[in-house]
Order: C-alpha cells, then sequence, then structure tokens
C-alpha cells in the first residue's frame, strides 16, 4: 500500500495550478452518454473516480478516447447494457448520476446502491422521489435500484432537503423528459451550475441554475459539444488551508475567486492575508492564526469539504474555535488521528470543540475519507518532525498529483510504498 512521508516544517510558498472540478466532472461524464453523437470533455482531472466512472461507461457499451489525461471523447450511440455493474458503484457514490442520464435518455436504467467515502448517511431517496414525480417506477431490489417508464412528463418537484446529487439526478432525467419540470429547493453549487451549463451546450433547456428554482422545458434529444469543466473549488481551498497551517504565501491559480468566498472568509478571520485576482487568490500568513467558529451549510455557505482541511488549522491557532457539521454525521472520523499528532479537540454531537496548541508532532496516521486524508496531509506539513499517512488510496480519489504539487511549493514530501523507502526519505531529510 503507498504512503505519503512527510517531513513538516516548511513553509509553503510560491504557485500552484488547480485542476477541473471533480464532483462537476463525475456528473458531466454522466451527461456525455445522453447523446448519440461524441461529446468532447476537457479540464478533467485525472483521479481514480474519474478513472473508475469511465471504466463504468465502457462497461455498459459507452466508447471512451482518452485524447490526454485531461481530455476525453464519448460516445453514447453504442450503449447496449442499461444495468452498471456493482464493481464500479461500490468505489465511488458519484456512479448513481448514471441513472438519471440513461432514464433520461433510455427511460430505463438499473444501477446498485452507491458506495464512496464513509462520511454518514447519503440516503438517495430524494433521487428516486424526483425520478417518480417524472413518471418512472422505481423498485430495490437484491441492492439494485431499477427506474423505468413509457415515457418522462415534465412536473413540479420540491425537494425536502437541499441535496446536489439529487438536484443533478432530477435535471439530467428532466432534461429528456416531454414538457417542463420545476426542481425547487435546488441545490446551488457551482458544479449544479456546470453540469446544466453542459447540459444546454448539448441542446437541453435548462434555467436557473445557481439558484433555488430549477426551470426545465424537455427535449426529444441532444447533441454533440465540446465542454470544459471549471476549476475545483475544493481543490483550491485545500492548497489555501495548507499555506495557512504551514504559515507561508500561496498563490492558487486557474480558480473562479467567488466559488471560493466561504473559505477566504474564513481565512480572513483567522488572521490570514488574501490578495484576490481574476483567476487566482494568493493567501499568506505571515502573524499566529487565530480562532473562529465554523458552521458547515449547503452552498454559498461552508463546504463540509472543506471541514476537516479547516479543522487541521484550526488546532494550531490560538484560542478555542468550534466546529459544527451539519451535512454529513460521520465527519469528524479524522480527529482521533490529528491527537496522535498532539490536537486538543473534543466531539460533542454534532460539534468539535478545538483548542489551539502551538504545533503537531508528526506521527503515523491514516486517511479515513478523501477530504480528512487531505487534512491529515495539511497536519503533516505543519508538524514538527517526520509524518506518514497510509491509506492515500482515498486521497488519490480525489487529488491529482497532490505530493508532487505541494513539493513544488517546497514541501518535503514523497509518495512510497515500502518501508525501505520511509527509512530512506528519513535519512535524506534527518
Amino acid at each position: 500500500m503507498e504512503q505519503y512521508i512527510i517531513k513538516g516544517g516548511n513553509p509553503l510558498v510560491g504557485e500552484v495550478e488547480i485542476g477541473g472540478a471533480k464532483n462537476a466532472a463525475l456528473a458531466i461524464l454522466a451527461t456525455a452518454i445522453m447523446t448519440d453523437e461524441t461529446v468532447t470533455i476537457e479540464n478533467l482531472p485525472n483521479v481514480r473516480d474519474i478513472n473508475v466512472m469511465l471504466n463504468a461507461i465502457e462497461g455498459i457499451g459507452g466508447k471512451v478516447e482518452r485524447i490526454d489525461a485531461h481530455t476525453v471523447k464519448i460516445n453514447g450511440s453504442m450503449i447496449s447494457d442499461l444495468s452498471v455493474d456493482y464493481e464500479y458503484i461500490k468505489k465511488i457514490r458519484a456512479s448513481y448520476y448514471l441513472l438519471g442520464a440513461l432514464l433520461g435518455k433510455y427511460k430505463r436504467a438499473e444501477v446498485a446502491l452507491p458506495g464512496g467515502c464513509d462520511i454518514g448517511s447519503r440516503p438517495i431517496d430524494l433521487h428516486l422521489k424526483g425520478f417518480r414525480a417524472l413518471g418512472a417506477n422505481v423498485d430495490i431490489q437484491h441492492g439494485l435500484i431499477a427506474a423505468a417508464a413509457e415515457e418522462l412528463k415534465g412536473t413540479h418537484i420540491y425537494l425536502d432537503k437541499v441535496s446536489v446529487g439529487a438536484t443533478i439526478n432530477i435535471m439530467m432525467a428532466a432534461a429528456m423528459a416531454e414538457g417542463k419540470t420545476t426542481i425547487e429547493n435546488a441545490a446551488k453549487e457551482p458544479h449544479v451550475v456546470d453540469v446544466a451549463n453542459c447540459l444546454n451546450s448539448m441542446g437541453a433547456n435548462i434555467r436557473g441554475a445557481g439558484t433555488d428554482v430549477i426551470r426545465i422545458s424537455g427535449v426529444e434529444k441532444l447533441h454533440k459539444t465540446e465542454y470544459s469543466i471549471i476549476p475545483d473549488q475544493i481543490e483550491a481551498g485545500t492548497f489555501m488551508f495548507a499555506a495557512a497551517a504551514t504559515r507561508g504565501d500561496v498563490t492558487v491559480k486557474n480558480v473562479i475567486p467567488k466559488h471560493l468566498e466561504a473559505t477566504t472568509a474564513k481565512l480572513l478571520e483567522i488572521g490570514c492575508e488574501i490578495e484576490e485576482l481574476d483567476d487566482a487568490v494568493r493567501v499568506v500568513a505571515s502573524k499566529p492564526l487565530t480562532h473562529t467558529q465554523v458552521t458547515t451549510l449547503p452552498y454559498p455557505g461552508f463546504p463540509t469539504d472543506m471541514q476537516p482541511q479547516m479543522s487541521a488549522v484550526l488546532a494550531i491557532s490560538q484560542g478555542t474555535s468550534t466546529v459544527t457539521e451539519s451535512i454529513f454525521e460521520n465527519r469528524f472520523k479524522y480527529v482521533d488521528e490529528l491527537t496522535r499528532m498532539g490536537a486538543s479537540i473534543k466531539v460533542e454531537s454534532n460539534i468539535a470543540i478545538i483548542t489551539g496548541i502551538e504545533k503537531y508532532t508528526g506521527a503515523r496516521v491514516s486517511a479515513p475519507d478523501l477530504r480528512a486524508g487531505a487534512a491529515l496531509v495539511i497536519a503533516g506539513l505543519a508538524a514538527e518532525g517526520i509524518t506518514v499517512v497510509d491509506d492515500i488510496y482515498y486521497i488519490e480519489r480525489g487529488y491529482e498529483d497532490f505530493e508532487k504539487k505541494l513539493a513544488q511549493l517546497g514541501a518535503q514530501i514523497e509518495k512510497v510504498s515500502t518501508d525501505k523507502e520511509i527509512q530512506k526519505f528519513t535519512l535524506k531529510v534527518s
């Protein structure tokens, strides 16, 4: 198993380029099979989740042509199997987007109940409620979701809870339904907007994405397009917090600053200096950081996917902070790992009470999920001594060349797979 080994204590300095948004890309890959014409997708992040999704599309008969690491052509005209193999679903949760895509195009789909990171209960009842409202019969049997309809008909759908996945899945199915669909209490995340923009470039008629009411006029068919995915706000935020934790000076390039406003606001609160440019954000942490309160909320609130990284920084900031997790109930699994490194964090229900310490000390820790893994890397970069992070396959699900990008900023970090390599690194940096 591969691991990251990190010698902490170096401020991160320089520029880092952010890739395409994983969460947008997974859904946009699904939209690509909704036409019989070839769809070209650019600025695709080259991470494990994307590769699993491409394999799933090939597994049902789609043609996938990798032009380079960040560009792919997909043709869905030869899809013959409307049942997506469990092998793919258990690896990534977002493969459920194939349900909305296949149902929209073929009026029938069968997908296994989804897997992914264990960060808490993420029911898909809202997805199924939306499909049923559009006229589909939906059954769950033997671990499979089977949805079928003679035809899908536009309707009014109110989501009881803001859900990015349900908003996107319903939007895809409704794009090829007969008549008009309105989704109320829709998610407003940037990747919802990106998926809508991609569908519109394929001939769909979707208005209101980015607000809480999305209106869709169904079309009979979609056509080819070339589409470039938005930058990844979570990857960008992770490097911003890494700069803060290491008392560094990092310019995060190829971003949309508006998508980072909640992250930027918290960094300003704890004492960082922020400079916003057209497509870049510079984070400077030149003085001691201080405490704050954070509550995760749907966009434009503070993102749940940034919560572990924020906590990693607050644990070495002065004073007592609180972090309230209002989205997922199982998102504090990294706390025990940070405690190994000296953090003082007490979790009560969905609130972490964090008492700042002067510095972390290196330890061997294990990534419990994708974003928590990134938080442990941040802690290791700020720690005194050497940190080994196990189970980095979680991290590689969502971060491309993570250790290489950090090394370019001056971090002492390597990816290793044997104890001999760990010893070699330790001798080199000691």
